[in-house]
């Protein structure tokens, strides 16, 4: 029997999967801590988390799936990371932590890459890069050379959350193309480390951790780890991507044209392409799919809307006291009609959003009738904001060649109300698949693709199938294209009126 395990190691949890390779079957899984991890914030806009914590709950996790689940733990023949992206890890020659991980929301190093963007060239950081450099791993780098020269001179090895997690698993401390990308690291132009960015910074190449390919054996459980997680010594390490390519994975999403979509507290589209094109005005970013390479080249285009799902939690902790749960929510807000007869929200009440060019516009509500206007309108027109960021969001993808021919999704958060889901398969136009899956779930099966257990990587999905598919309304999409015309044209004003 072979299984696979898998991790998704988050700001919040580490949830794990065990996974039966042949039939694709979750056999156990478990989440770590209970309650949200707890983040480290000694100045507004920091955000730390000591990564000695997510190795302790990912043993937790494991030993959770062993006391719940019965099975051979020699028949694990390989183990998948997923992780939360952008977090810096520094480690000194004896694989010491030298300080907690300055992870993925922390805002510390925006003017450092602001700084470097100029010093570079804009125009070369989106021709070679992509992006530019903004909060990335490197940059957050350069704010520890800068600010804790004795902490940086002990640096042996940077590196991401993920590669961290390995380097405990094997003892070996290694990275992927893929994720030198989201830390911005990595040069589109000749397939390898942007030297340049290193340079500007004035940060050495060998701090940099040698890099495998996202799907091989990138080491083995050392005897030590494999005492502690209570499988074999020897087990293949063979997996680890970025929690957003690692979510379009799960989905299956592998391929030009298809698009994974998250709507939690935020909104995440991330389609594929094999086209080296950035936005000029770098309002998505570009990174290093799982199965590029050179001769196949897979980039994914990311944006991030962050008011998604907060808005609608908002509501409901807020907003009247008719309802104690989503579907009911849901139920109401069905009972407006398309357009919410003229009412529009602006879904930005989540700090500054990249999709408008890093502005902080605030969330707000136009079109207010007193006369017209009940709790029902409030709800659909918060669900028809939310959808119409996504597809301005999508637009701009577009406008890169990003092609749109398939949309998955996890059935989960937004997507779990049919109003959202059928909003947002009328407006984009694509049919919606939505599944039951989740970043563990798809580490599991990275680790099968990097292992040799399937064939590659389009066999990895036995057992997924979807669970429910949502098609555009055509007897709607009339009236959903005006409602996003009235809403553009509302979000175009509040735009301007925030830059004046």
């Amino acid at each position: 029997m072979a299984l696979l395990m898998g991790y998704d190691v988050g700001s919040s949890s580490v949830k794990a999967t065990l996974l039966d390779a042949r039939t694709g079957t979750v056999l156990g899984a478990a989440a770590s801590p209970e309650r949200e991890l707890e983040m480290i914030a000694k100045k507004p806009g920091w955000a730390e988390q000591h990564p000695d914590t997510w190795w302790e709950h990912v043993k937790l996790a494991t030993a959770k799936i062993r006391d719940r689940t019965q099975f051979d733990p020699w028949d694990v023949k390989a183990i998948g990371i997923s992780y939360q992206m952008h977090g810096l890890v520094a480690v000194d020659k004896n694989r010491r932590v030298l300080r907690p991980s300055i992870i993925w929301c922390d805002s510390r190093a925006v003017q450092i890459g602001q700084q470097a963007a100029k010093a570079i060239g804009a125009r070369k950081c989106l021709t070679r890069l992509l992006n530019l450099p903004g909060n990335f791993t490197a940059s957050k780098l350069a704010w520890v050379k800068q600010n804790e020269p004795r902490v940086y001179s002990k640096i042996d090895k940077m590196m991401l959350p993920g590669d961290f997690i390995a380097m405990k698993m094997t003892g070996e401390i290694k990275t992927t193309p893929s994720g030198l990308s989201e830390g911005i690291l990595w040069d589109f132009a000749k397939d390898g480390l942007a030297d340049f960015v290193l340079a500007n910074y004035g940060i050495s190449p060998g701090l940099v951790a040698e890099t495998v390919p996202t799907f091989s054996v990138q080491g083995e459980l050392t005897a030590a780890a494999a005492e502690e997680l209570g499988f074999k010594a020897g087990t293949k390490i063979s997996y680890r991507a970025g929690d957003q390519p690692n979510n379009a994975l799960s989905l299956g999403v592998l391929k030009p044209g298809e698009i994974a979509v998250t709507a939690g507290t935020s909104g995440v589209v991330y389609g594929v392409t094999d086209k080296r094109n950035c936005d000029p005005k770098s309002r998505v970013n570009v990174f290093v799919h799982v199965n590029h390479s050179a001769k196949k080249p897979r980039y994914g285009v990311l944006l991030c809307v962050n008011g998604t799902g907060i808005l609608n939690s908002w509501l409901k902790h807020n907003f009247g006291g008719e309802w104690t749960n989503y579907p009911q929510m849901n139920e109401m807000a069905a009972e407006a009609p398309v357009g919410s007869d003229g009412l529009v929200i602006l879904p930005y009440g989540n700090g500054a959003e990249r999709t408008l060019e890093n502005r902080n516009i605030g969330a707000s509500v136009h079109g207010w009738n007193f006369n017209i206007h009940k709790k029902a309108h409030f709800l659909r027109a918060a669900q028809e904001g939310i959808v119409f960021a996504l597809n301005y969001g999508l637009q701009i993808m577009k406008g890169m060649g990003t092609k749109l021919k398939t949309v998955k999704a996890g059935n989960a958060n937004m997507f779990l109300s049919p109003l959202f889901a059928e909003a947002f398969a009328t407006i984009t136009g694509a049919t919606v698949e939505l599944y039951k899956t989740d970043g563990s779930q798809g580490a599991a099966r990275g680790a099968g693709i990097g292992a040799g257990l399937y064939k590659g990587p389009e066999d990895a999905f036995v057992g997924l199938q979807p669970v429910r598919t949502v098609e555009p309304n055509k007897q709607l999409k009339k009236a959903y294209e005006a409602a996003y015309e009235t809403w553009e044209a509302v979000l175009t004003r509040q735009v301007q009126i925030t830059a004046e």
